[in-house]
Parts: C-alpha cells; sequence; structure tokens
C-alpha cells in the first residue's frame, strides 16, 4: 500500500524530470521500490534487503547533493528511513531465501530502531548557537536621553536603539508580561489587515494606532487607556488594512492645546493632527484637524491611494508618501511626497519627480502620471537638513515598456529631498529598470562611521534585493562600494532590460542563484514535484525578468529583506538584520487570455466570471499582459527551497563582516502535529537593540518574542505571544524606573498568522530592576 503508489510516483516523475534534464535518480529509485513491493507482496524478505540497498544508494547521493546539511539529509533519508523501520519490524515474519543469513529478529528491531532514531534525531537537534567571530566594545548606557521613543525607528535615523541598559544578558530570562492592552475593533477586518504598528513614548504617554486608524493614548507604566480617536474612515475599498504607527511634534513657542501633536495619515487620504494631552482634532489643522491628500492625487476616493507610514517631522514640516495599488492597471493615482505645516497643514512643498522645479499646481491639476509611490517610512537628518526618501516603482510593476522617464530615474531608490524646499539633493538607485516589484521596503537607517578627517555621516539603505547600501547621506555617494553586475536578458516586445544590477561590497543577504540540488520537499514525492516545477520555468538566477513563459524569482515580491529594516548598535558598531527567502514563480498572461479569465482591475467587476475557486490575474490595465505571481511552494504548502527560510545576522559595521548569523523562527504552525522544527522562518518585522546588549524581534510566524544576546547571538528569552507579532518592538523607561519593551501582536492576513489586538509591555519583576541576577 505504501511502496506501490510511492514507487509509481517516482518512476513516473522521474521519467518526466530526465526528459527536463534533471536527475536519474527518482527513477532508479522508482523502479527498485516496484520490484521490491512485488517482492514484499510475496512475502519475500529479499523485498527488505533490495529496500536496504534502495537506502544505501539514497545515502549516497544525498551526501553527493547536500553533504551533511540537516534539512537537506533529512528530506532525502527521513522519509526512506522510517519507511526502512517499518520493513526491518516485519522482516521477521517474512520467507527467507534458502541460503539467506540467519538473523535473530532482536536483530531486526535494533535496526528498525535506529532507523527510526536517525530522522528524529535531524528534526529535533537543538541549534547550533553561532560562534562569536570578534569582541564588541560595550555600550554606554545613557537612561534619561533614551527613556523616551520619540519616533517610529526610536530616533530621526531610525537605528532602532535604545541606550537602556537595565535589561542585559544577565537578567532577561526574567522578563514577564507586565501588562496588556487590547485595542479592539480589530475582528471583523479579514485577511486584508495588518498588524504591523510600533508604538511611540513620550512622557509617560505610549501613541499607537490600530489598522484601522484608531489612535489611542495609554499610560506608559500602567498600561492604562488615556484617551482614543476614531476618525471613522472609509475602509471598504481600502486594498490592505495598515497603520505603522503616527508621529509627535512639538511647538517650541506655543502653550496649551495643540503645543503638542500626534500626526498621522489615515486609509481614506487624510493627514490628522491631535492634541497629544487629550485626544481632540487640532482645529487650526486644515479643516477640522484633517487635510485631504488626495487634490492631485486622484479625482475620487476608490481605494487607490492611501497612508500606511507616518509622517517624517522635521522642524515645522510633516513629510508624508502614500501607497498606491500595484499591478492594477497603468492609469493609477499620482506619486508624490508632499510637505505640510505641522501648526496650519497648508501645504509646504511637494516633490513631483516628473516636474522639476516643483511648481504649485493649479486648480484641479494633477502631479505627474507615473511617479514611483513612496510608502515606506522615510528618515531624516536636521543638521544637514534632508530628508530620505525609499522610493517604489510606478505600476504595474512587471510590465515596464510605458514607463516615463521620471519613473525610470527615480524608481526603487533612496531620493534626498530638502526638507524646508523638496528640492532634490541626489538620489541613488537600488534597481534599475524594476520589473520585479522590488520597492525601497524600508526606512534607511542613519549612522556616523569613523573617518581620517571626522566622522563621515553615512546612511544605510535595506534592499528587497538582500543587497545593503551604504552611502554617504550628504552626497549619495558610496560609502561601501558598489558594482554592476550583468544580469540575466530576454524578455517581451518592447521591454528595455538593465544590462547589469547595483550589488554592494557589504555582506550580501540575496539568496544564492537556485539549483536542482537547492529544492526541499517534506518527502522525496513533494521534493520531486518541486524539481520537475523548477526545471518547467525559465530561471537563469536573479533578475531573471518574466515572459510569456512561466519564470522564478529570487527573491519573490516580498524580497530578502522588507519594511523591518535593519537596527543599529552604533556603540558597538553592529548591524542586525533579519532576512527571509521566498521563491517566487509568475507569469506574463497575454491579453485575450487574461481577460478571458476574469482578469480586472481592482474595485471594477469582470466582464467574464472567473471559474469557481479559480483567482484570476492580477489585470495590469492598459498593457498587453495580466500577471499571474505565487509563491514556490510544495504540492502540501511548503517552500520548494530548503531552510532555513529566515535568518537572523550580525554585521561588524566598521569591518563590513558577518559577526554571527543564525536561524531564526520554528516550524510551528506549518510543519503538522504542531511541531516546533528550528528550521528558521519566513518574517516580517523588525527588531531594536539596546545598550544592555540585547536583541529584541518578533516577525516570525512561530508567534514568539525573542531575546538574543548581541554579541553572541545566543538565544536567551522566549515568549509565545496572544497572536502574530509581524510589528517591530519599542522600549522606554516608565516612570516606575522599570525598562518597558513592547510589541503590538495582532497577525498578518498575507502571512496568516493568528489574529489579535494585543499591545504587550514586558518587563522585570518588580524590584528586580535594581539589581542583576
Amino acid at each position: 500500500m505504501l511502496l506501490l503508489p510511492a514507487g509509481l510516483w517516482l518512476a513516473i516523475g522521474g521519467t518526466q524530470l530526465i526528459s527536463l534534464g534533471g536527475s536519474p535518480y527518482y527513477l532508479i529509485a522508482g523502479s527498485a521500490l516496484l520490484v521490491t513491493a512485488a517482492l514484499l507482496a510475496r512475502g519475500r524478505r529479499a523485498a527488505v534487503w533490495l529496500y536496504v540497498a534502495i537506502v544505501v544508494a539514497t545515502a549516497a547521493w544525498t551526501f553527493a547533493e547536500v553533504q551533511v546539511q540537516r534539512w537537506g539529509v533529512l528530506a532525502r533519508l527521513g522519509g526512506p528511513l522510517i519507511l526502512l523501520a517499518l520493513l526491518l519490524a516485519i522482516a521477521p515474519g517474512l520467507r527467507a531465501a534458502a541460503r539467506e543469513p540467519r538473523i535473530p529478529a532482536l536483530a531486526f528491531r535494533l535496526g528498525a530502531l535506529v532507523s527510526l532514531c536517525i530522522p528524529l534525531a535531524l528534526m529535533f537537534a537543538p541549534v547550533a548557537e553561532p560562534t562569536l567571530r570578534a569582541s564588541l566594545p560595550a555600550a554606554t548606557a545613557s537612561a534619561n536621553r533614551f527613556s523616551d521613543w520619540p519616533s517610529y525607528g526610536g530616533n530621526d535615523g531610525g537605528q532602532r536603539y535604545s541606550g537602556l541598559s537595565q535589561i542585559d544578558a544577565g537578567n532577561v530570562a526574567a522578563l514577564e508580561p507586565a501588562w496588556t492592552f487590547r485595542t479592539g475593533g480589530l475582528d471583523n477586518l479579514g485577511h486584508n489587515s495588518r498588524v504591523t504598528a510600533t508604538p511611540i513614548k513620550i512622557g509617560n504617554m505610549l501613541y499607537v494606532c490600530t489598522p484601522l486608524n484608531v489612535v489611542i493614548a495609554i499610560d506608559a507604566t500602567t498600561g492604562r487607556e488615556r484617551w482614543r480617536f476614531d476618525p471613522q474612515v472609509d475602509a471598504g475599498t481600502t486594498f490592505s488594512i495598515v497603520c505603522r504607527g503616527v508621529s509627535f511634534a512639538r511647538s517650541a513657542s506655543a502653550i496649551g492645546p495643540c503645543s503638542e501633536r500626534i500626526l498621522f495619515g489615515t486609509l481614506d487620504a487624510r493627514l490628522f493632527a491631535l492634541d497629544a494631552r487629550t485626544g481632540q482634532r487640532c482645529a487650526g489643522f486644515g479643516e477640522n484637524g484633517a487635510v485631504n491628500l488626495l487634490p492631485g492625487i486622484n479625482d475620487r476616493r476608490d481605494g487607490y491611494y492611501y497612508v500606511t507610514s507616518p509622517p517624517t517631522i522635521v522642524g515645522r514640516a510633516a513629510i508624508i508618501g502614500g501607497y498606491i495599488i500595484d499591478n492594477q492597471r497603468v492609469s493609477a493615482p499620482r506619486g508624490v511626497v508632499r510637505a505640510f505645516d505641522t501648526k496650519s497643514g497648508a501645504l509646504l512643498w511637494a516633490w513631483d519627480a516628473g516636474r522639476p522645479g516643483g511648481a504649485p499646481l493649479a486648480e484641479g491639476e494633477f502631479y505627474s502620471a507615473g511617479n514611483p509611490n513612496a510608502w515606506a517610512v522615510f528618515s531624516a537628518d536636521p543638521t544637514l537638513g534632508l530628508v530620505y526618501v525609499p522610493t517604489g516603482n510606478s505600476s504595474p510593476d512587471f510590465y515596464g515598456v510605458l514607463r516615463t522617464p521620471a519613473a525610470e530615474r527615480y524608481s526603487t531608490s533612496i531620493v534626498a529631498l530638502d526638507a524646508s524646499t523638496g528640492q532634490l539633493r541626489w538620489s541613488f538607485q537600488a534597481v534599475h529598470h524594476d520589473l520585479w516589484d522590488y520597492d525601497m521596503p524600508a526606512q534607511p537607517t542613519l549612522i556616523d562611521l569613523p573617518g581620517a578627517t571626522g566622522p563621515i555621516p553615512a546612511l544605510l539603505a535595506p534592499a528587497k534585493t538582500g543587497e545593503i547600501f551604504m552611502l554617504d547621506r550628504r552626497t549619495g555617494k558610496p560609502v561601501a562600494a558598489v558594482t554592476e553586475r550583468a544580469v540575466p536578458q530576454g524578455s517581451v516586445p518592447g521591454e528595455r532590460l538593465s544590462p547589469t544590477q547595483p550589488v554592494s561590497s557589504l555582506p550580501s543577504f540575496a539568496p544564492p542563484t537556485l539549483r536542482e540540488a537547492d529544492l526541499w520537499g517534506a518527502t522525496p514525492l513533494d521534493m520531486l514535484a518541486c524539481r520537475i516545477r523548477f526545471r518547467s520555468v525559465r530561471y537563469e538566477g536573479a533578475f531573471t525578468p518574466l515572459t510569456e513563459r512561466e519564470t522564478m524569482m529570487t527573491p519573490g515580491t516580498f524580497g530578502t529583506l522588507n519594511w523591518g529594516g535593519v537596527s543599529v548598535d552604533a556603540p558597538r558598531g553592529v548591524m542586525i538584520v533579519n532576512s527571509s527567502a521566498m521563491p517566487f514563480v509568475g507569469r506574463l498572461v497575454p491579453r485575450p487570455e487574461a481577460d478571458a479569465r476574469g482578469a480586472a482591475p481592482y474595485g471594477e467587476t469582470p466582464r467574464i466570471k472567473p471559474a469557481d475557486g479559480v483567482r484570476p490575474p492580477m489585470a495590469q490595465q492598459g498593457t498587453p499582459y495580466g500577471l499571474e505571481l505565487a509563491p514556490f511552494l510544495s504540492p502540501i504548502g511548503l517552500p520548494c527551497q530548503a531552510p532555513p527560510w529566515g535568518m537572523l545576522t550580525a554585521v561588524d559595521i566598521k569591518s563590513r563582516t558577518r559577526l554571527w548569523e543564525r536561524p531564526f523562527g520554528t516550524s510551528k504552525g506549518l510543519a503538522p502535529l504542531g511541531l516546533a522544527l528550528p528550521v528558521g522562518i519566513f518574517n516580517l518585522g523588525g527588531s531594536i537593540t539596546t545598550a544592555g546588549g540585547i536583541i529584541f524581534i518578533g516577525a516570525t510566524t512561530d508567534g514568539s518574542f525573542r531575546a538574543f544576546e548581541t554579541a553572541s547571538g545566543r538565544e536567551l528569552w522566549r515568549s509565545e505571544l496572544p497572536a502574530g507579532g509581524q510589528a517591530t518592538p519599542m522600549t522606554y523607561l516608565g516612570q516606575d524606573g522599570r525598562q518597558y519593551v513592547v510589541i503590538f501582536a495582532g497577525g498578518h492576513g498575507s502571512l496568516r498568522t493568528k489574529r489579535g489586538d494585543h499591545l504587550v509591555a514586558f518587563a522585570l519583576p518588580r524590584g528586580e530592576e535594581h539589581r542583576r541576577l
């Protein structure tokens, strides 16, 4: 019952794989399994010996392909060894050949036990702790300076670092929940909601937004609600329901109501200003505390443009971009970066990539069509007077024939703008003519590097491709060398591919070019299916462009690095990077086929109803093609690429080398029977670092919140969250003298992690903050 269908699957699939130029192993193994099944059906012990030979040959093939790589060995040998254990267990009851040596039944049973123990040992062996490659200097704590967390990234430069050191490697294991706050209102949002907000902390107040832009002020020490403001957003047409955070602005001269204010954008394209003490609208800001962001962007509210990230505050300017839905139509809303006066809401300036000079719009006029959008969080250097904008590209992502010269120049880039005027100071492009949805996804991180004549003001720009570019933030020139590498060519008619793409000399997190031997499956059966699919698609390495033939993308559109960005422990000179690996397979679908399958832009009714249960291609209306795109998964829904699928890495910024790296996260929620195997798992969210030498991070799909030692990468503490922790944490000092670490646990629709509405604060037990454990 087991050997016959397995043998047929391997033999038939193996024949197909050979025809595609793949490994002959599966055809040979499948044929041998069929003979084994025939012998076993006759009750002959020779079936056992033939199967032992198959396992020995499989072991030799395994070590030739993957050497001793743990998960590669388990995928190839785990299933065969478990089946061998079953065969050895029943071997004493089978007929032996006349000249077959007599082997005691106990020997067979011992062999069965050993065969079963090997895959179990591979599955549950603990992850080896990283080995530190260099000693790190101690950080100097500054509790007063870091008692707050005043902006999304901890500071204007997005370092996600705190000088608090109360929690350290000696006592972090004692962390416990201090309070949990339930935001409410998240029960009926469906799978298009994402809880990704990071609170800010000013004085003794936390300010956080829910995915529906409800802003809540919470006592930072007790976790009690102080006020709540609901903007009553119309999210009925919103593609993805998300709010990453809010911003704080203080007027140095004003006193009274709204001298301190909270600013945030919404899903229905408004910019609000609230009194930070009461949550009341700031009446002098725009119209009753809100500015309409649609003029110049879109002629109607249709859900294609909205704000997901908090504005960046520089002086009196609140600088904001916006998200535009990808891959639906060429005539998408306009992309623009604008600055509004934090007091009055008046438009101060607009950076329109297609209109040099930034002349004001006339009544009813629109910004340039085809501009790249800017949906991620910005950074700023108030001393230089610059704001740093990570850009995406114009819609659609995967067909670039119709793009404007401005989109070609500024898409998938870091753009530095004068914070007072909006004038362009410099730009750096991370992907040329981006056809893979490789938007610059993360807040740039500002650092100062030691130089011969003084500190060099630098900027770290994480890219979805896995590259991290280090630039001089005054000029945009690379501080760490950037070279151009040749990439695959050949695409659809009229497409103008870039012959090269930029590569940083910093450690790269880009996935290596996939080979057939790199593919994976929970069993040899689904691994074979992955190999057949891999051999069937077009794939020439990174930046293989999509065509009418199915094409592999490495990485996929989620990227290797995403909006969580990096954190930097500047005193120790360490950058922390959490990365993921998930290839995608895509295809450009000719327009007649796409229309016949029900392709229609978001919000529009297709002319032809799609077949039940079949997802139509994305429309890309206005181009000759629709789009199919999905992760590269096995028939049972696991990634076809071998683990680890998620890593946590420390990089020495000065030497530009890896200090340590380790698999990050377990298979909980993916593996059968709830097994939490240390495979390293897909993650979305960011990390923070502290002067106590601790890294805090949620992000993984297994629902855990973890603490690692910065110096060594050792996991020191773990807590199960009540829902998915796809948000970046933050830390601060409470009025009771305790250091708190807070994360919003609410889940992420795209990752199907557990839903919730929990803001969870952790701290040391009362009294323990005054001594080391």
